[in-house]
């Protein structure tokens, strides 16, 4: 990722907020002072006014405009960050305003995204969504828009300078787009493979800093990055998690969502979100102590419908308890016994035993009865099945032959399909 140097130490930040009368165009103040320290920034002062429409020229208007100006030279910022989505010439006349870089909330989440990325597909990721945003802006680095300069060795094709970077962007998307669906085609791959081997998947979804990877790294026993701060987890991962013996599901840990998610980052992060599309059942996890959840809970709805993984089942996870006063660990469940939310603590532990009998109850479901005849030379299988605690009654016939009735999950029982004593086992649902 070398689209944009960025700076060794945190720059000094001005933050612009307005209240707009629209309630879908609204932004919070403290997330987005969240977002900048998450970015690396340093906010130094913030600015906040209240406008019914935005300004046209400015966004903010122009006599909050020179206040804002005013206040980067005595705080002598070298950025001004907008939690809103500003229009290219909007950008373009704060900046000759301003005399300083103008960020807008996208093009900030997507600066975070960008030094996160850790693996190859989130890289390539992150790049394509910072060049489509790019392309609207390409004129607000060029101030000189003449034809390439002449002489030997330096007659250009006759572009001026902005239609050649709009050129060489264009390719370069058609490049990175190239080299992801290469990814895309790998990671479907390994998709159908936990299909064909009937292994149910999970994913992990929830606002950004809800505590999904602390909650993954505590099921999995696994170290996926965890801190807290906006977008800590980018690229997904997973892990395959026995419930209990013989029942396993594989546990998706995914990037967080955010209101108002940058379109671009919608469309550029299509593969790694078909992990969240494409699963079994999604755990919902919440901040249980955010006295705002019940917005963002509405905010992540928003994205899953965005992204088609609003029909997936789905079960609340309330993380964070340890954060409240006076809620214990516990399930909560609907008029029919079906499992609504479960209160835990994923830093602490508490909890989570009782998420693992949710899982198990949900793997368990769908159990059904089988009848296998195993020869004496399938001693091992039937042991397994023992270990595994799905037989139900068994008895012996004289030629040494073990019928056996046993309650399994599909996708277990596919499991031991592909055990080699299986292979001379005719077994009759």
């Amino acid at each position: 990722m070398i689209l944009f140097d960025r700076p060794q130490s945190g720059e000094r930040a001005v933050l612009v907020h307005l209240d707009l009368h629209q309630e879908s165009e609204r932004e919070d103040l403290e997330e987005f002072r969240d977002l900048a320290l998450s970015a690396g920034a340093l906010p130094v002062a913030a600015v906040s006014g209240a406008r019914r429409l935005p300004d046209a020229k400015f966004f903010v208007g122009s006599g909050k405009a020179e206040e804002i100006r005013q206040l980067v030279l005595a705080e002598e910022a070298e950025l001004v960050l907008v939690n809103h989505g500003l229009s290219p010439a909007q950008e373009r006349n704060l900046e000759r305003l301003l005399q300083c870089r103008v960020l807008d909330r996208t093009g900030l989440i997507l600066d975070i995204f960008a030094q996160r990325a850790r693996s190859h597909e989130g890289k390539l990721q992150v790049e394509l969504a910072q060049l489509r945003h790019l392309s609207t802006r390409l004129v607000r680095g060029w101030t000189h828009l003449e034809r390439q300069k002449g002489g030997i060795g330096l007659r250009g094709p006759g572009e001026t300078q902005l239609e050649t970077d709009r050129r060489l962007l264009n390719e370069r998307i058609k490049a990175l787009h190239k080299r992801l669906d290469k990814v895309r085609k790998q990671r479907a791959q390994g998709r159908r493979s936990r299909q064909r081997a009937e292994v149910p998947t999970v994913s992990l979804v929830g606002y950004t800093n809800a505590g999904k990877s602390t909650l993954f790294n505590r099921l999995t026993a696994s170290d996926a990055y965890t801190a807290d701060q906006l977008f800590a987890t980018l690229d997904p991962t997973l892990r395959r998690l026995e419930v209990e013996p013989g029942n396993p599901l594989i546990l998706a840990d995914t990037v967080g969502f955010i209101r108002h998610l940058p379109h671009d980052l919608v469309e550029a992060f299509q593969s790694t979100l078909q992990e969240t599309r494409e699963a079994d059942l999604l755990l919902h996890v919440v901040d249980a102590s955010d006295p705002e959840r019940e917005a963002k809970i509405a905010q992540v709805d928003v994205v899953l419908r965005q992204i088609e993984a609003d029909k997936v089942p789905q079960i609340a996870i309330y993380n964070k308890i340890d954060a409240t006063d006076g809620v214990a660990p516990h399930v909560e469940r609907d008029a029919e016994g079906q499992v609504l939310r479960v209160y835990l603590s994923a830093a602490s532990g508490e909890g989570t035993e009782l998420l693992l009998q949710v899982l198990t109850e949900w793997l368990n479901t769908e159990r059904r009865h089988y009848h296998l005849d195993l020869p004496p030379a399938a001693g091992r299988l039937r042991a397994r099945l023992h270990q595994m605690g799905v037989v139900v009654d068994e008895q012996m016939a004289e030629d040494g032959v073990w019928s056996i009735e046993i309650n399994i999950a599909p996708h277990s029982f596919e499991s031991l399909r592909k055990q080699p004593e299986f292979s001379q086992i005719l077994p009759s649902a």
